[in-house]
């Protein structure tokens, strides 16, 4: 940028707090929590909900555990009015909940707000006025004492209108732009409203500061709120609320901080959605406690779920990389990263872990209702790893190690090729072509074996196979099918070849249960290829992967193709 145009922003001078507690703090318990979805996040809608939408995202607020809903302005919208009422008159609120309207601290505002909740068990009324320095000077032409007094002046009619209301009123005062206010009249303006409502340390009020445009970063917000909660003379009668926005990206981290710095209830929105940049993320500050042993008192177990109904509701995706609950979150393109994921998962089966530890995932994904089967997707930037955890989890192919390089280079051939992610699904239908599916120029028609009556330990086989569609019966002699198998080929001369690795293992449990085998040769040049073979038959799914292993070479060698590993 310009040095002249950058010039033109003037810096946020720190707060003066040498002896701040809070970088000495941890989060232990969970805070309050508000949503206020149905008010800050609607009216940030292109389209705001209507009302069947309305009443979807409450229910799923009340689910999730929410005991605070910011429901509204009803006495500046009439269908705000309208959704309240059908509250309060169908008893679609619950016993454990309690509902939150917002109005100006105006007289004419706060009497409609009244008469919206007529027969309501439990509210908290907020009213707010605008306290920042900027403000009073361009917005309202006002001194000090004028913005105090509408602040005073709206608490003392909300406590005239409360008294002839058989709704328990909780009051909650907000001065807006509390960011851009002089710290020592914010603590003036709050000390003056709890003096005019006189709460008690048992019906405490709320006192919310609302960084109405995050100006600073998270830390000297921390120090904002350490410095009032210090100097409110009633602090012990007042719940501090925190309202963060999102305009320097730092909400989260904002109310994190603010947390340790006294605050004691954060009002926020499902994944961020509100004014501008949004409003503080509820999902990610509350699954960043749950991720470090503290129960937020939030359920988000099924996560896609909430994601269906927010995005339905408000029109507003879920960014792919939003914390916890993206798509991506919990996938892993990186080669070294998938390596180490799959290496993290099968330690957990072996050993009991009795805390959560797998690389690159802070979170286990099923806490939230998401599946393993998912975490590990491939692109261009993957490597052998990768490719293995989703033949293996995804499909019960447990590939020998030595052939996760010649396998992966084939996936990332096609990766190279299209530059776009590939699909389990194309994984395994690319395993099935170049493995199980191999049949040229060799194909297996039969193979069958018998003992050697001479000699116990040998056995005898009669191979039958076709080349390049010529059916040919070889019989060969070893001290095992694959030996045997091996002989009747090299007395054909089909083989020069030697077996450098084998393995087995069963595919699945049962009557209808198969095995898959997996044979590395070594050709005369020192080259080596895997065959990979199915069958219900352990005999006859080694002797697949041994002819397709011939097969693969005849491919690539023939060919002029070499397959060399990728360093992942």
């Amino acid at each position: 940028m310009k040095h002249e145009i950058v010039k033109q922003y003037k810096p946020y001078r720190p707060v003066d707090l040498p002896d701040r507690t809070w970088p000495d703090k941890n989060i232990e318990t969970a805070p309050f929590w508000c949503s206020v979805d149905l008010r800050d996040g609607n009216q940030s809608l292109i389209i705001p909900m209507n009302f069947q939408e309305k009443l979807d995202m409450f229910r799923l607020l009340v689910e999730i555990g929410f005991k605070e809903i910011e429901v509204g302005f009803p006495s500046a919208s009439e269908v705000e009015y309208k959704f309240l009422r059908t509250l309060i008159e169908d008893q679609l609120i619950p016993d454990d909940v309690t509902v939150q309207v917002l109005t100006q601290a105006r007289e004419h505002l706060i009497q409609k707000t009244f008469e919206a909740l007529k027969g309501c068990r439990r509210a908290v009324l907020h009213i707010y006025n605008s306290t920042s320095e900027l403000q009073r000077r361009v917005v309202f032409n006002m001194d000090k004492k004028e913005i105090r007094e509408i602040a005073t002046s709206g608490v003392r009619f909300v406590k005239k209108m409360a008294a002839d209301i058989d709704t328990e009123i909780v009051l909650e005062y907000s001065p807006e732009s509390f960011t851009g206010t002089e710290l020592d009249y914010a603590v003036e303006v709050c000390d003056a409203v709890l003096d005019e409502w006189q709460p008690s340390e048992s019906q405490k009020a709320i006192i919310n500061l609302p960084a109405t445009v995050e100006m600073t970063s998270p830390n000297i917000f921390a120090d904002q709120i350490e410095y009032f909660v210090r100097h409110l003379k009633n602090r012990n009668r007042a719940v501090i609320s925190i309202h963060a926005h999102n305009d320097r990206g730092s909400a989260v981290a904002a109310s994190e901080l603010a947390l340790l710095a006294g605050g004691d209830r954060i009002e926020g929105t499902l994944f961020g959605n509100g004014e501008r940049t949004g409003n503080a993320d509820i999902v990610t500050i509350a699954l960043n406690m749950f991720s470090r042993g503290v129960d937020p008192g939030l359920d988000f177990h099924n996560i896609n779920r909430i994601i269906e109904i927010y995005e339905r509701t408000t029109r507003m995706p879920v960014h792919p990389r939003h914390p916890y609950a993206g798509e991506l979150v919990y996938t892993a393109f990186s080669g070294s990263h998938q390596d180490a994921i799959n290496k993290g998962m099968d330690y957990r089966r072996k050993n009991s872990i009795p805390f959560w530890e797998v690389p690159y995932l802070p979170i286990n994904p099923e806490d939230l209702g998401r599946t393993y089967e998912s975490i590990i997707r491939i692109n261009s930037q993957s490597g052998k790893g990768g490719v293995a955890y989703v033949m293996d989890h995804e499909y019960g192919f447990q590939l020998p190690k030595s052939m996760h390089p010649e396998f992966g280079k084939v996936i990332q051939n096609i990766a190279d090729k299209t530059g776009g992610e590939i699909l389990p699904e194309l994984i395994l239908k690319t395993f099935e072509d170049e493995f199980l599916n191999s049949i040229s120029p060799y194909q297996l028609i039969s193979f069958v074996t018998y003992p050697d009556s001479a000699n116990e330990e040998d056995v005898d086989c009669k191979l039958e196979i076709s080349i390049q569609g010529e059916k040919r019966i070889l019989e060969g002699r070893g001290n095992g099918p694959i030996d045997a198998c091996k002989d009747a080929l090299i007395q054909a001369g089909l083989f020069p070849y030697s077996i450098e690795a084998y393995s087995e293992h069963a595919l699945a449990h049962g009557s209808d249960s198969r095995a898959a085998a997996y044979i590395q040769l070594q050709t005369e040049s020192q080259k080596t290829y895997y065959g990979a073979g199915v069958d219900h038959s352990i005999t006859r799914a080694s002797i697949r992967a041994l002819i397709c292993a011939m097969n693969r070479i005849h491919k690539y060698e023939a060919s002029g193709k070499v397959l060399e590993e990728k360093n992942a």
